[in-house]
Order: structure tokens, then sequence, then C-alpha cells
């Protein structure tokens, strides 16, 4: 696995798919800030998107889509002096049909969100800026593009297995936005995100995350991209914010955490799945990063649900 699928799958990524929306004319849509991450692509027409804490609204051309990655309030609006309506009555409403709102049907969304587990925020969400645009015309958003239009044929034809189909798409259609942004905008995300787009570090990370239990140096590390221990050990402290030895021990807690969380291994048993010689040597170090013992984290949460935006029990980011 690289770093992007090892963390997607840690979070237990999945798809929640709306049934669309319909709008024409002159109209506005308020919407409560969602859980997870929410998207909508515009598959007909053009409006604009007004998010909270943004200076100024996104226009929206057809073929577009974005990528809502913090719990904003936002707006979607034809018109700026439109009186907004709030979506849940709206959806409500609607019943098993399509929201429509204003006269006419000029335009046409689909969207849904995406919902994670424990850790979402600290690992994935907050390295991320608060909304992620990807116009039709970009040039290498035809993996998306793409992507979206299967979304649309299996919303629309109902065909057998259509949600299941849908909903992973709709993951393949996340990771192609992530790759894009990271292309198109390195400088606006953090942490081991940022990582990915440096070659010299993405090749250490990929190290890292195939295998976390090895003991690696500095130097096998800079091995795997070609450069000298100091230039790895400067350029990865740059762009994650990290040494990278201690985002090694960070990963580490982080699938040590997962493991007490989801799992009945014993200490010693994780211990030596993640890179520790024994409990006490992982105990050590799962104190030091969380605060607390493996002990009292797996009491603490033993049967809880695993909250979208919780916090965890280490980052993968200086602070």
């Amino acid at each position: 696995m690289d770093p992007l699928e090892d963390v997607l799958a840690l979070l237990g990524t999945r798809a929640h798919l709306s049934t669309g929306m319909t709008a024409g004319g002159s109209w506005a849509v308020r919407f409560e800030p969602p859980d997870g991450v929410k998207f909508n692509t515009l598959r007909r027409g053009r409006c604009l998107l007004d998010v909270e804490g943004l200076t100024a609204p996104i226009a929206l051309e057809e073929g577009d889509c974005f990528l809502l990655t913090h719990p904003l309030a936002f707006t979607l609006f034809s018109d700026p002096h439109a009186v907004p309506v709030d979506a849940g009555p709206l959806w409500t409403a609607a019943g098993d049909g399509l929201p429509h709102v204003g006269d006419g049907v000029d335009t046409f969304l689909v969207g849904g969100r995406f919902s994670f587990g424990d850790r979402a925020r600290g690992l994935l969400l907050d390295g991320l800026p608060p909304v992620i645009h990807v116009p039709a015309d970009t040039g290498e958003a035809s993996a998306v593009r793409w992507a979206l239009g299967q979304i649309d044929a299996e919303l629309r034809g109902h065909p057998i297995g259509s949600t299941l189909v849908a909903e992973h798409l709709a993951v393949v259609m996340l990771i192609h936005v992530l790759r894009l942004h990271l292309a198109r905008e390195p400088q606006a995300v953090s942490g081991w995100l940022a990582g990915l787009a440096d070659p010299v570090v993405a090749a250490a990370l990929r190290s890292v995350h195939a295998r976390p239990a090895h003991p690696w140096t500095v130097a096998e590390l800079a091995r795997a991209g070609a450069v000298s221990r100091s230039t790895l050990a400067a350029r990865f402290k740059e762009t994650v914010g990290l040494g990278p030895l201690d985002y090694l021990t960070r990963w580490r807690i982080e699938l040590a955490s997962q493991r007490l969380r989801t799992g009945d291994d014993t200490l010693a048993t994780i211990a030596l799945a993640v890179g520790y010689g024994s409990e006490s040597a992982l105990s050590t170090a799962f104190k030091r990063i969380t605060g607390s013992s493996p002990r009292e984290y797996r009491r603490r949460h033993a049967g809880a649900p695993a909250l979208e935006t919780s916090p965890g029990p280490a980052s993968l980011a200086a602070g």
C-alpha cells in the first residue's frame, strides 16, 4: 500500500450518495455543516458556491465538482439576491423524489458525502484546504469526469447493484480529486499529504508504509529516495513537519491505536506487529505520543463508536 491507500483504508472511507437536486431561475439553498467530506458535481447548468469563512463565492460551471473538507455551512445559488431556503425541509418534502427549487430545471446537481472512522480530521482532513474545486476544463480532470459520469449513469439507470457500484466509484473519484489537488496545488496541503508531492519524501513515506515494523534508519530511507541522509532529513522536516523517524513512530502509534480500538489482540502481539520488540517498548512510545498508556486508551475506546472527527492519539504533522 502507498500512504494514501493506507490512510484511507485505516479510516474506513465510505461514500454516501444523495438523490441530487434540480433547480432553475432565481434560487438559493443553504446547507448545514456536513459530517465528513461533502461533494457535489454540476451535471447541468451553472451556479455559485458560497462557503462560510471564504472571502468570495466560487463559480461552478457544468461538469465542475467540489469537495468541502471542513464542517462549514455553505450555500448553492444562482442569484445573490435570492432568499436561501434550508436544504433539510427541501429534502424532506421531496420524499423519494428529486428535490427542486426555483422555476425550471436548467440546473442539475448530484452529490453526497464521504464518512470516515476515527482520526479522519488529524490524519487527512486537517491537511486539506476547506474547499477543493475541480473545474471541468482542467485537462487532468478527465478521470474525475469519467467517474462522475459513471456515477450519474448508475443513479439514473438503477441496474442491479447500482448503489454499491456508485458508492465505490465515488471513492475512486475522491482519490482522483486528491491526486489532482496534490499535483496542482502542493503548497495548499500540509503534513504527510504535502510529502507525497515531493518525490524524495514520497519514496521514504512509501517505504515506511510498506513495512512499518521494519527497524528503519534515516540512511535506509534516504537510499529509497537516492539522496543523502542530511538531504532527506531536511526535506522531510520541511514538507511533513517531522523528521523521518518521528513520522515512523507516529504512524506505528496510529496503527497500534487502531488495533486497540477495534480488536482484542494482546499488547505484546500489537507491539510486534507495529515494530516494537516488547509490550513495554510500545507502552513507552504510546504514552509519550498520546499521553496515555495503551491499556488506558483501550479502556477509554472500548465499545465506543468511530466518530468521524474525534481527536485521536497522534498527528502525522508537527505540533
